[in-house]
């Protein structure tokens, strides 16, 4: 089937060496099938270095080294296996990061805002609605009747909407969805009870605030949630979990403003690095997201 992504997304590339937070350290990389059968078959060479760098204890992954950088990461931060075999030899999870798929009726492919230049893209791209085909995909699509895909355009309509101010859009969008939500109480409750993987964003998060927005940064954080929506939302099997899925994409928003105003970020790339730490915390967490997820 065809796939499509937003427009913003033809422009990403990897900054590789470039990048002030690689995506090689402090994630456990889990190896794939297919993966593995051709590592199994490497003789000589890096093949030999390769093979003895992977735990087969449970799923098959690399075996961090010293700062939980991948083994294959050199001090250039470059990898060893695209410079030694090709990145053909990569598996899934680190030729895809940091894209995801959402599966309707069509296939789409987006970029997840862990990665920090992709945070950058982003939110510096006000075209955010509009999708192109890049190419094909190998899968079905779903049997549901729902489709979110069209509140999404709906929602997407309303966030576009130059006659109104952004704080009345999100008041419109919550009334018309009828979205619920805690208090700040409850979710400040939930944020220190969440699990990170840098223990010094638990302080970060706990400085949330559904009460203050920053002046001046709105269209990021129309952008930041218009991007939460197109990644949760658009999967949503019924109207009420479409519902609840909004709800939390508008938590984040919330978070992710209440950020930029106590942190007082003013570039986009201190606004982004913001953006990619709370995706890195939550989106990438099962159980974070179903924590804050009503």
């Amino acid at each position: 089937m065809k796939l499509y992504a937003p427009a913003y997304y033809k422009n990403f590339k990897c900054i590789a060496d470039k990048c002030t937070h690689s995506c090689c350290i402090g994630w456990e990389i889990d190896i794939d099938e297919n993966a593995m059968k051709k590592y199994n078959s490497l003789r000589d060479g890096y093949g030999e270095i390769i093979k003895g760098s992977i735990s087969t204890d449970g799923t098959p992954h690399f075996k961090l080294g010293k700062g939980d950088r991948c083994p294959h990461l050199n001090e250039c931060g470059l990898c060893e296996i695209i410079l030694n075999i090709g990145e053909d030899h990569l598996c899934d999870i680190c030729r895809e990061h940091p894209r995801f798929y959402n599966y309707t009726s069509i296939a789409e492919v987006g970029l997840g805002m862990s990665c920090i230049e992709a945070a950058r893209l982003i939110l510096s791209s006000p075209d955010y609605a509009e999708t192109e085909e890049v190419g094909e995909v190998d899968a079905d699509t779903d049997e549901f009747d729902f489709d979110g895909r069209a509140d999404r355009g709906i929602i997407y309509g309303i966030l576009q909407d130059p006659s109104m101010r952004y704080a009345e859009k999100l008041d419109l969008i919550r009334r018309q969805y009828q979205t619920k939500h805690r208090d700040d109480e409850e979710y400040l409750e939930i944020i220190d009870g969440l699990e990170y993987l840098d223990e010094a964003h638990r302080s970060l998060f706990c400085k949330f605030s559904s009460a203050h927005a920053p002046d001046g940064k709105d269209e990021y954080s129309e952008r930041f949630l218009a991007y939460l929506i197109y990644r949760h939302c658009t999967e949503a099997f019924d109207p009420e979990d479409f519902r609840d899925r909004l709800a939390f994409c508008l938590f984040c928003e919330k978070l992710f403003s209440s950020l930029i105003l106590s942190e007082n970020a003013q570039t986009l790339d201190e606004i982004a690095r913001l953006a990619s730490i709370i995706s890195e915390e939550i989106e990438y967490s099962d159980d974070n997201t179903a924590a804050l997820m009503l």
